[in-house]
């Protein structure tokens, strides 16, 4: 069997029909190439898997790039937080982007990294395609995902939360303190994690043998708005519900306001159970009864993991689940 031919700047710009500086511009984010010859030589580079390689004494640099989709929120602030302690403690410091988009990081954000270096991509709730995973890795930048998006492809690093255990968790508690009207807000339907935490959601129902009625599972994004919207909406039913499992804190606060508005009284007119255990939860008033996620954890996992990754070391997983733990506060009690 011939041995297989190794990957090599030379062979993508004789297939490309370029020169081997314009390939190496390519791959280095330099901004001096037409558009459609860069297209030309990202999609050879894809298609064969090309990889750089560290040039001998081309050590790291002491930067972390921590990538978001958005960051106004006290969610993105504790990832940031783990993140740069972990950081911190390598000597590196943290770089923060925001893409307004969960599509990934495109072209022009990836030129620019290489062009600067780094020495790891820590992405959060982004969906990556295949070709951007390609892009990252024929630039020999180490990624990791935080909290996936949608189902990471096959030896992509990622860290993520137990959120089914978590939807589980606080469904069930609601239905031991005696409820079996229980109302769910979850994020958007075709985020994994939102998904997971809905699914947690219907399993404790129906191990209690309570039927999940489709008219209380709302899909929102997490947001405080989201929250007392679909909280008004299922407090108006006819048949309201006397628990709501909202899932995040900001949507659980929106869920508070909701109750307020319309003269219900946490806990005693409504229970509400949160997902994230921000700092927040403990001063609402009442303190908010929620599913801690390790946000800080998660993040400085990532980093470890990235820089790991970097010096060429083996990850023990590259698929991390870090535990979540039901918090119980005052904002549930027995229903009426």
């Amino acid at each position: 069997m011939p041995a297989k031919r190794r990957v090599t700047i030379a062979l993508i710009a004789q297939e490309a029909g370029v020169s081997v500086p314009t390939v190496s511009k390519v791959i280095n984010g330099r901004p001096e190439v037409a558009p459609d010859t860069r297209q030309r030589v990202e999609r050879l580079l894809h298609k064969h898997g090309y990889q750089r390689r560290t040039a001998q004494g081309e050590g790291p640099v002491g930067l972390l790039d921590l990538v978001f989709t958005e960051i106004e929120s006290p969610w993105a602030m504790e990832l940031v937080r783990g993140a740069e302690a972990a950081a911190r403690e390598a000597g590196a410091n943290v770089v923060i982007s925001v893409l307004h988009t969960h599509a990934g990081p495109g072209r022009d954000w990836l030129e620019r990294i290489a062009a600067r270096r780094t020495d790891g991509v820590i992405i959060v709730g982004s969906r990556l395609s295949v070709r951007q995973q390609g892009q990252l890795t024929a630039r020999a930048i180490p990624f990791v995902v935080v909290d996936p998006e949608g189902e990471p492809a096959p030896g992509v690093a990622s860290v993520g939360a137990t959120n089914w255990h978590g939807g589980l968790a606080a469904t069930r508690h609601l239905l031991e303190l005696g409820h079996t009207r229980i109302g769910v807000i979850g994020g958007p339907a075709d985020m994994l994690c939102s998904r997971a935490r809905i699914d947690g959601y219907r399993a404790a129902l129906e191990t209690a043998g309570v039927e999940p009625d489709p008219e209380l599972i709302r899909f929102g994004d997490f947001l405080v708005n989201s929250g007392r919207d679909h909280g008004h909406s299922l407090l108006s039913l006819p048949n309201p519900p006397t628990a709501i499992f909202a899932g995040s804190d900001l949507q659980a606060f929106g869920v508070f306001e909701a109750a307020r508005q319309r003269g219900l009284r946490v806990p005693d007119d409504l229970s509400v159970v949160g997902f994230d255990d921000l700092p927040l939860a403990r001063s609402a008033w009442p303190p908010l009864t929620t599913v801690r996620q390790p946000l800080q954890e998660m993040a400085a996992l990532a980093a470890r993991m990235v820089l790991a990754l970097g010096r060429r070391e083996t990850l023990e997983a590259r698929r991390v689940e870090l535990a979540t733990d039901l918090i119980v506060r005052e904002s549930t009690a027995p229903p009426r």
